[in-house]
Order: C-alpha cells, then structure tokens, then sequence
C-alpha cells in the first residue's frame, strides 16, 4: 500500500536564511511544522514574529490542526518558534533524544545559577531512531542522522525527507560539525543513510543562502545529491570527506546569532523568565567562543 503524500508549504526566511516547512494531511487537515523561525535582531535584542505570523497565517487559513512542532536539531542560526505555535495553535514540540547531551555542554555555560533541566523535560517528547509520528494519515519516520550537532534528527514522509543542516543544495555541500557536539565523520555516516533512501527521495534543506537576487533552493532529489554533492558523493571516502570538512570547519567564524539561539533553542524555545523589572534577559558568556561572527555557514 503506497504510503499517502503530504501536503506541502515552505517559507523562506531571508535574514537567517532557514526555511520552515508545514506538511499537512490532505483527508484530515491536521498538520505538523518543522524548524520554525522567530527573528532576532542582535543590535537591539529584538524578538520579531513576521517569519512566524506568515506561518501561522497559511496554518488559519488551510483550517489546518497543528499537531506538532518537529526541531530537526538545536539552531545555532536562528532562535525557533516552538513556544509561538505551542501557544497559539496547542502543538506539542518534538526534537532528537540527544538534545539531553546539548542541553548538558550548554546549560551551564547560558544559564548558570539559573536552573534549566538537562532531561530534555522542556519538549513534549524527545524522538529515537525509527520512531514513528501520526499526523491524521501521515506517518513521518524518524531518522537519527547527527554530526552536524549530536542531536540531529530527519523527518521523512511519504517521497519527502526534512534533512535539517546534513546537507544543503550540491553546490554548497554539506553543514559544518565544529559546534554543538559536531563530529565529520558521524555526519559521513548520517549523509550516507540519506543517500540510501529510494531513488525519487526529495531532500527538503533547512538552509539556502541565495547571492545575487537568486531564489532560494528548497530541495533536491536524493538521486543528484548522491552525484553532485560538492563536499560529499558516493565516490567520496570518509577520510576525504573528513580531512575536507576539517579543513572548511577550521575556516569558519561563529554564527552570529548563536549565543542568544543556542541559549533560547535548548529550552525549547522558552525565554527566561522575567526578572522584578519585567524584563527577560539573556547571558552572554565573554570568551567562551573564538572568531568573528557571520551567519551560519556552507
């Protein structure tokens, strides 16, 4: 029995350069969403909610039933809009079981005095390798594929696989694995079960970084990836892929927005509570990562 196809929208926010896709069930119009963005703008500390109102505008509009948020992984790029369709929608929030061991390296390093559990108690289920999620006649399987981060996790319905930061489109490659517990050659064997799946497989990224005025790549078919990948194709060993991602990681500068994300995105997207004068506030810890700072790279 052929498994029922999805339906598709994706978005496309250009400051961080993330997409969100919602995926939705044709017959019963409940839906999940997946990497879902809230804009941050460091100069003032801003929260901006644009990327997310269009969101939830398409959501209003499809008379759509939100069942989950789906995180691919903890961002270092972009603060996650967990917490805005959690309450606007009831969605429950979903991510990899090892966010536990992120939530371990960065807790005490953000939030200090400030108690966060490290159980990974702040998402309303935390997802295993091959578990299953029902989405009215949706399944989405679940695939561990970290390296990227320890925690990364892709989600794939029907002929559609969410890949999070493993890869972006051929030209670009593959993500970093330099921070959030990244390792090249986890993230060689996560990329090679994505090259495994059926031909005809489409690969949705979680990134494009469009120059120029071109339009943002959203996808492409596994079949090509396998072929044209800059950074990593079927004749590519692990040690080369290794050496070459080292090599690039090495070059990198820290993701601009990854202080305030990476603080924000373990608790689920939860901001800290406000303190007696009703302002909520972020820590920043001085000299704790090297380099100047740029979006999230290649």
């Amino acid at each position: 029995m052929l498994e029922l196809e999805p339906q598709l929208w994706h978005f496309h926010d250009a400051p961080s350069g993330t997409f969100t896709h919602l995926l939705a069930c044709p017959i019963t119009r409940r839906a999940a969403l997946i990497d879902p963005v809230l804009g941050f703008e460091p100069g003032t500390a801003h929260i901006q909610t644009a990327a997310a109102q269009r969101v939830a505008a398409v959501i209003r509009a499809e008379h759509l039933v939100l069942d989950w948020v789906l995180e691919t992984h903890i961002h270092a790029d972009h603060v996650s809009a967990a917490q805005f369709f959690k309450q606007r929608f009831g969605a429950r929030v979903g991510i990899g079981y090892r966010v536990r061991e992120v939530q371990r390296l960065y807790a005490p390093l953000f939030w200090g005095a400030r108690d966060l559990a490290t159980d990974g108690s702040q998402f309303d289920r935390l997802w295993q390798d091959d578990d299953r999620i029902i989405v009215g006649g949706i399944e989405i399987h679940v695939l561990a594929t970290p390296g990227h981060t320890l925690d990364g996790v892709t989600y794939r319905a029907g002929r559609h696989a969410f890949v999070g930061d493993t890869v972006f489109r051929a030209d670009f490659g593959t993500a970093r694995t330099d921070l959030i517990g990244g390792d090249a050659a986890t993230l060689y064997q996560s990329i090679s079960r994505l090259y495994a799946l059926q031909p005809g497989t489409i690969l949705h990224f979680c990134h494009d970084y469009p120059r120029g005025g071109a339009p943002p790549t959203e996808q492409m078919e596994v079949d090509r990836m396998r072929t044209e990948n800059a950074q990593l194709s079927l004749a590519t060993s692990e040690d080369e892929f290794v050496t070459l991602r080292q090599l690039r990681d090495a070059t990198l500068p820290v993701p601009l927005l990854l202080i305030p994300a990476v603080q924000i995105n373990i608790a689920a997207g939860q901001l800290p509570c406000a303190e007696a004068n009703g302002i909520s506030y972020l820590r920043v810890p001085l000299n704790s990562f090297g380099g100047v700072t740029v979006a999230m790279g290649e």
